[in-house]
């Protein structure tokens, strides 16, 4: 019998405890470390949402593995746009670096869905209190279109690039898959006219 009450008592103490660890998982302080995990579980994204307002991925060049310079290539793509347009998360992630220096200038770098990292970079500022560690949807506001960095003096633009495990992936192939699943269902047929009076 003494068995069988102390087994019942081990049984509700972990029964508490998942009921207070179910209730702290769903916190908000939990937020990032819940978002990461989810994340982690996520296949890769087979389309991304553009990362600047206002532009289609039609008007975005196909640069790519372009040569830049004698010792590199282009590992994403530029997104041209009036200087101060938003920049926005093109994916849900978790900001793992807001930064200036190097190539990119003032950039963010968001951790997406499978681990991948996205990288917006030559911002002219960064989004207002923006910091590593917040989570981000798809369309939140993380900078704005700038020539900082190696393209300074160079027409505003996004540099943005994404990286998986193997290395860089091309963002454009991602863009215009989006383009397409958003594109609108085309009109219903006009209603016939009205009989003439």
């Amino acid at each position: 019998m003494r068995g069988l009450l102390r087994l019942l008592a081990w049984l509700l103490v972990l029964a508490a405890l998942a009921v207070v660890a179910d209730w702290a998982w769903r916190q908000p302080f939990m937020d990032r470390p819940r978002t990461l995990w989810e994340l982690s579980r996520m296949p890769p994204p087979d389309a991304v949402a553009m990362p600047v307002a206002g532009v289609r991925a039609r008007q975005v060049a196909d640069t790519f593995g372009a040569a830049r310079g004698r010792d590199r290539t282009h590992q994403g793509v530029d997104i041209f746009a009036t200087r101060g347009t938003d920049v926005v998360s093109a994916t849900r992630g978790v900001v793992s670096s807001v930064r200036e220096g190097g190539l990119g200038g003032r950039q963010v770098w968001v951790l997406g869905p499978a681990g991948q990292r996205h990288y917006y970079a030559h911002l002219d500022d960064w989004a207002p209190g923006l910091a590593a560690g917040d989570v981000v949807e798809e369309g939140h506001v993380l900078g704005s279109v700038g020539d900082t960095g190696n393209a300074r003096g160079t027409p505003p633009h996004l540099h943005y690039g994404i990286y998986g495990d193997d290395g860089a992936i091309d963002p454009l192939p991602l863009l215009r898959a989006a383009a397409r699943d958003g594109e609108a269902a085309p009109d219903a047929p006009d209603a016939p006219d009205a009989p003439a009076r």
